[in-house]
């Protein structure tokens, strides 16, 4: 989520480059080091012993979900149970089929590609992934018109894992080539409050039970939030405390960072406040919701929406957004009369 002065709000799911190394000393490293997700873990666990036994390359997966759920850590975690290495890079960046080719041709037999963002691939890259996919083979056409000719390479068996928050983007070829598609779901308050009590451990810091709870609950179901309100936390103790995250200290930072009860910032608040006072609670469209806010479509529907959906603080229809009448009481706006 990203305020006025360019820089990433607390309660954003998106990673900002400061926040990567950050992330990956807290990140768990195997599947039985995983908080949260129960079933896709437990599938995971056969996928990948079936794998291991046969000596075979684990069927290509695709993850899907708001971000900062664990699709990365994930596909990490993957490689480490296959006891392989993993190359890790976005949609965006296969620009070219040459981009692709690069890097496949240096993987190992049975490594692992990690593409963040597929979604976002173009779409002469996709077609050429096809083949690679299916038969671990690439065709590259050499020189241009009458001479030119095509060279096939063949591919060491590599499993490709693909993450994506919009999996309404993926084409139908390319989403029926993996061979298993999980869901990542927004945690559980009691989850999320052992990923905020084990980052505190890593991090070196003490940390009440309350005031784990209290992070649990203002972290939109969200590892990577948690960890983020964590971070900010550990700051206000040392600086205004003795270094302990206690309740008082948590609600003091809380406070200052803007976080209300639902784990809602301003930007959140100021959307179902634009759908409410603009637009008369609605329906109104997500582009004039966007413009009113100075803000991307994809941003608000991919970053923001999901919570509020998921919370019953709006609700998304044909013909455009509505606001509930839990949106009008937490705002401590008088609802109209027959609003369910």
């Amino acid at each position: 989520m990203k305020i006025e002065d360019g820089s990433i709000g607390p309660i954003s799911p998106e990673i900002t480059p400061e926040e990567v190394m950050f992330e990956v000393n807290l990140r768990p490293r195997r599947l039985d080091e995983f908080i949260g997700q129960p079933k896709i873990k437990e599938n995971l666990k056969v996928f990948i012993d079936a794998a291991l036994m046969r000596k075979e390359p684990l069927d290509h997966v695709l993850f899907f979900g708001p971000p900062g759920l664990g699709k990365t850590t994930l596909a990490t975690i993957i490689a480490n149970e296959l006891k392989v290495n993993i190359k890790t890079t976005s949609g965006p960046v296969l620009e070219r089929p040459g981009d692709l080719a690069a890097i496949l041709t240096n993987l190992s037999d049975r490594d692992i590609l990690f593409v963040d963002e597929i979604h976002r691939m173009s779409r002469v890259v996709e077609e050429v992934l096809y083949p690679a996919m299916e038969d671990y083979s690439l065709d590259i056409i050499i020189g241009q018109g009458p001479n030119a000719r095509t060279l096939k390479l063949n591919l060491p068996r590599f499993t490709l894992v693909g993450a994506t928050t919009r999996t309404g983007l993926l084409t139908s070829p390319l989403r029926d080539r993996f061979g298993v598609i999980s869901r990542l779901e927004f945690y559980n308050g009691p989850d999320l409050m052992e990923i905020a009590c084990r980052s505190a451990r890593l991090l070196g810091t003490e940390m009440h039970d309350d005031a784990a709870e209290e992070i649990a609950r203002r972290s939109r179901g969200t590892p990577r939030i948690a960890n983020r309100i964590l971070k900010r936390i550990r700051d206000f103790a040392q600086v205004r405390g003795d270094g302990t995250i206690d309740m008082k200290i948590t609600r003091e930072a809380l406070e200052a960072l803007d976080i209300d009860k639902l784990g809602l910032d301003d930007v959140d608040r100021q959307l179902i406040t634009v759908i409410i006072e603009k637009f008369g609670g609605g329906p109104a469209g997500i582009e004039a919701i966007a413009a009113t806010l100075r803000e991307d479509r994809e941003t608000i529907e991919d970053v923001y929406e999901p919570y509020l959906l998921q919370e019953g603080l709006i609700e998304r229809t044909a013909r455009g957004r509505l606001a509930t009448r839990r949106a009008y009481e937490h705002l401590g706006k008088a609802a109209p009369k027959g609003l369910f």
